[in-house]
C-alpha cells in the first residue's frame, strides 16, 4: 500500500468525506528539505466533511494532522491541506 492510499483510507475512516483528493506532490520538491529518495513525502489534501461543521479553519488542519501521526513520524514531510464542511 502506497502512502497515498495509507492517508486516503485513514482520512476517508475518520472524517468519512463526500469529497476526497490526495495527491503525491514529492516530485515536485526533489532535492528540498525532507525530500526522501523515492518520494512519498510532500502531499497534498483535499477534503469536504460534515465532520468539519462548525470548526475553523485551525481545527480541521490540527483533526488531520493527528489522524496523519503515523504518517508524519514514519516519512511525511508536508501536507498542504485545503478542507471545507460540506
Amino acid at each position: 500500500m502506497t502512502m497515498r492510499d495509507k492517508i486516503e483510507a485513514k482520512l476517508m475512516s475518520a472524517f468519512a468525506p463526500s469529497s476526497l483528493v490526495v495527491t503525491d506532490d514529492s516530485h515536485h520538491h526533489a532535492g528540498h528539505g525532507g525530500a526522501r529518495e523515492g518520494g512519498e513525502t510532500h502531499f497534498s489534501v483535499q477534503i469536504v466533511s460534515s465532520a468539519f461543521a462548525g470548526k475553523s479553519r485551525v481545527e480541521m488542519h490540527r483533526a488531520i494532522n493527528a489522524v496523519l501521526a503515523e504518517e508524519f513520524a514514519e516519512r511525511v514531510h508536508a501536507l498542504a491541506i485545503s478542507a471545507r464542511a460540506s
